[in-house]
């Protein structure tokens, strides 16, 4: 094995000491690409992957690596990283040979096929799956772009058509709400109002807050997210004032999607109320949910609970959140798609989606995003064990699988009392059926 050289050892000083500092770490593999030492610069690579998934240089960098040929977008997509300040001592650093660049008409099929042997596809297939698509129902509360108080965003990209799977969520939301919405006109000749409410419920983690930003962006809407935190106030009045200016914004912005997460917190039931302050909250919310006069034109209110039993009723009246839908944990081919999304930036290899989605039936796009670190942990601490990079393969997510139990269970045991024995005017019906079908009845 070469020595490393004094310039490399200075690197690794400096990447000790600041071992987040991705453009660094990389400058490093780099300079062990050029002198030959490409192990190291593997599992300089895959370290540097881990603080950024999505670095195309680095993604590049670990197929050169490798031996691989990089994909022709990410070698035009990746910019050479500048080269920190070496230290005194060393005049000049060696120049690091750029990767030859692939000739006109390369012809990557017949590449693929020359290294298929050496290494592993992928993804492999165990039988006909679905072309899900690559964007996942994310978990509750999982977008780094959720709004924060008075905050709207702009119509996004996000539709149905990135919630993968779910058709039959689709279908409802299609019909009950999005139809109206989508012919303004023909709403107008049947007196339809250019308004609505649906009141989303279900276990958490499994995607309530991507479907409404996926609604927002069928109907071509801002977004503005509201949780209790953004509208509670210690001094006396500042919490109304606080709602009334929530709906203010949004129909200002309108049309406008108002999304209020975790409803119960903001709607709770009056009656188990001790404070007058909440109480006066909760009635500053049935008053804007009226919106007298029209107020409320253009302005779509989807409302989301794990606790809807726990919902004042006045909420669920006729022309306030008077449709509601139950959210599942994601079936097949929704698990698909979150198991692709959640291992697309990682090394991964040899891995069978078809099997994976079939052992991991019950649980929610939380628990299997939690079932993807799990596996990159397996794989990270053997790598670390053993001084050798490694790829993360079908036995660490059957392992991890193993070990993740759905966080769904105890809602479902919850929620089983309330439909059977609270089921008033046929609410939890959907519910109850699906408990039947997979008997936790």
């Amino acid at each position: 094995m070469s020595t490393e050289s004094p310039l490399i050892q200075s690197m690794r000083t400096a990447v000790a000491a600041a071992p987040t500092d991705v453009p660094l770490r990389l400058h490093l593999a780099e300079l062990l690409i050029g002198e030959g030492l490409s192990e190291a610069a593997v599992a300089e690579a895959a370290v540097a992957l881990q603080h950024a998934p999505g670095d195309a240089g680095a993604r590049a960098l670990m197929m050169r690596a490798m031996g691989l040929p990089a994909p022709a977008a990410e070698k035009a997509e990746s910019v050479p990283t500048p080269a920190p300040q070496e230290p005194r001592a060393q005049e000049s650093a060696p120049e690091v040979p750029d990767a030859p660049a692939p000739p006109t008409g390369f012809d990557w099929a017949a590449a693929e096929n020359e290294v298929a042997d050496a290494v592993p596809p992928r993804f492999v297939t165990s039988g006909p799956t679905s072309t899900a698509p690559e964007a996942p129902l994310a978990a509750d509360g999982g977008d780094p772009g959720d709004a924060t108080a008075w905050e709207v965003d702009t119509p996004g990209t996000v539709t149905l058509a990135d919630v993968g799977g779910m058709e039959e969520i689709k279908e409802r939301l299609e019909a009950a709400f999005l139809a109206p919405m989508r012919n303004p006109e023909l709403g107008r000749l049947y007196g339809k109002s250019l308004r609505g409410g649906l009141l989303m419920y279900g276990p958490p983690g499994c995607g309530k807050t991507f479907i409404a930003r996926a609604v927002a962006g069928e109907l071509g809407a801002s977004f503005m997210s509201v949780s209790i935190n953004d509208v509670l106030d210690m001094w006396m009045g500042n919490s109304e004032r606080n709602m009334h200016e929530v709906f203010e914004t949004a129909r200002r912005q309108a049309p406008c999607v108002l999304f209020l997460d975790e409803v119960d917190a903001l709607g709770a039931k009056r009656s188990r109320m001790q404070h007058g302050g909440m109480r006066n909250t909760v009635n500053q919310l049935l008053t804007e949910l009226d919106g007298v006069g029209g107020a409320n034109e253009g302005v779509f209110v989807l409302a989301a609970t794990n606790v809807p039993w726990d919902v004042d009723i006045a909420l669920r009246r006729p022309g306030r959140l008077d449709r509601t839908l139950l959210v599942l944990p994601p079936d097949a081919p929704a698990r698909e798609a979150i198991l692709r999304y959640h291992l697309r930036d990682r090394p991964i290899e040899s891995v069978d989606l078809g099997k994976l989605v079939k052992v991991t039936e019950d649980l929610s796009g939380a628990d299997l995003a939690h079932l993807c670190e799990s596996a990159s942990e397996r794989a990270l601490l053997e790598s670390t064990r053993t001084g050798v990079v490694r790829m993360i393969n079908m036995k660490d997510l059957l392992g991890a699988a193993k070990e993740v139990r759905p966080s769904t269970d105890p809602w479902f045991a919850s929620a089983r009392n309330v439909a059977m024995f609270a089921n008033e005017g046929g609410m939890y019906d959907e519910l109850l059926a699906y408990l039947k079908r997979k008997r936790k009845l």
